[in-house]
């Protein structure tokens, strides 16, 4: 099946209201996209410049480093254990593994490609690429015969939700029903904030107590972007299904995608540091803190949010209007309806912004209240 058109890319509809949040006399507050605003840490840094004579081509597979970084990673920080070399596998970043896994994984025409509700765009650009059809649904039980895919994102980008091992569980439950291939998108893992999801508790769907030691056609989905500040590194993996690893493997050695050599290197050395993950956590912490009260006291609701980079906020209102608001103060934020079509009142507001910034944009949301 051939591609067929694309749709336009959302993010072109927002060039007017930021022209409108630029103009304030303050300044921009710019809380639209989640792309990290602080360094890159220095021990990432120096193994990347340490790695830059690289002559030779990298292995699709990884480094043995890298691979061995990844599976005790998964041990020490996500409490998944049995993983072996050969069930991980570095990406070019976690977005062109999540538009390609169904294509890769032999999704096609007539097939279910299913994803949350409240959901990354690119899940379903995934299945649009495949030929495939994607359905939103939270609810396993409403997922249909023919599905062949099922994404869960935990913690969730937009709106911070956190699935815990029961919830896991019966998806699971559901997609080996069905025969499906399941994967858990959690590059926000390390980002919990509301009890019981503070301090690493946030599982994976590879954790035993889902899978019960069976990781078949079960895979997981991790970036280095957010907890290491390497959104410019293009540093991801998967891990997970042996017989789901080779085929990718496979698909990516002939489709000729590789991690660059010195960007593997700086993955193994930024896996092994737990460290610089804790003093980012601590800022993104103080950031949030600063602006979820701001938020609410101008008038904004905050649903979900447990975990990740993001405030899901509603004000009762069209989403438009509430992204124009935002504007009117200096702020930009990102509308619900480039999430899905089933939160039509939401915003989602990041905390990639400096301290300043925060700071400002809080100050903005009090002012506004009248506080």
């Amino acid at each position: 099946m051939a591609l067929g058109a694309l749709p336009d890319y959302p993010w072109d509809l927002m060039v007017p209201y930021r022209d409108r949040a630029a103009s304030h006399a303050d300044g921009l507050v710019d809380l639209s996209i989640g792309s990290p605003v602080d360094p890159t840490p220095r021990i990432v840094r120096d193994a990347l410049t340490a790695a830059t004579d690289a002559h030779a081509y990298p292995t699709t597979t990884g480094t043995p480093a890298l691979r061995r970084a990844i599976v005790d990673w998964f041990a020490r920080r996500r409490g998944v254990t049995g993983l072996d070399e050969d069930a991980v596998l570095p990406t070019i970043g976690s977005k062109e593994l999540v538009a390609l896994l169904p294509f890769f994984l032999g999704v096609g025409e007539g097939d279910r490609v299913v994803h949350p509700r409240a959901a990354y765009p690119t899940y379903e650009m995934g299945a649009v690429f495949a030929g495939a059809t994607a359905v939103a649904s939270d609810d396993p039980d409403e997922w249909p015969e023919r599905t062949r895919l099922v994404w869960l994102n935990s913690p969730g980008n937009p709106d911070g939700r956190v699935l815990g091992v029961d919830e896991l569980r019966r998806a699971v439950a559901r997609a080996r029903e069905l025969g499906a291939v399941i994967v858990g998108d959690e590059c926000y893992a390390e980002l919990g904030w509301e009890a019981p999801w503070q301090d690493g508790a946030v599982p994976s769907i590879l954790d035993p107590r889902v899978t019960d030691g069976d990781t078949t056609r079960i895979l997981a989905i991790y970036s280095l972007s957010k907890q290491s500040n390497m959104a410019g590194y293009r540093a991801a993996f998967v891990a997970g299904c042996r017989d789901s690893i080779a085929r990718l493997t496979t698909a990516r050695k002939h489709a000729g995608l590789m991690v660059p050599a010195p960007l593997q290197a700086a993955m193994t050395v930024a896996l092994g540091d737990d460290a610089h993950v804790a003093e980012q956590k601590e800022r993104y912490r103080a950031r949030r803190a600063l602006l979820k009260p701001a938020l609410e006291s101008a008038g904004f609701r905050v649903d979900r949010s447990e975990a990740g980079l993001y405030l899901w906020a509603t004000e009762g209102r069209d989403a438009w209007e509430s992204i124009g608001r935002l504007a009117d103060l200096g702020i930009l934020g990102g509308p619900g309806y480039f999430y899905g079509t089933h939160f039509p009142g939401h915003v989602r507001l990041s905390l990639t912004a400096t301290d300043e910034r925060i700071a400002a944009a809080a100050g903005r949301l009090r002012a506004a209240a009248g506080l």
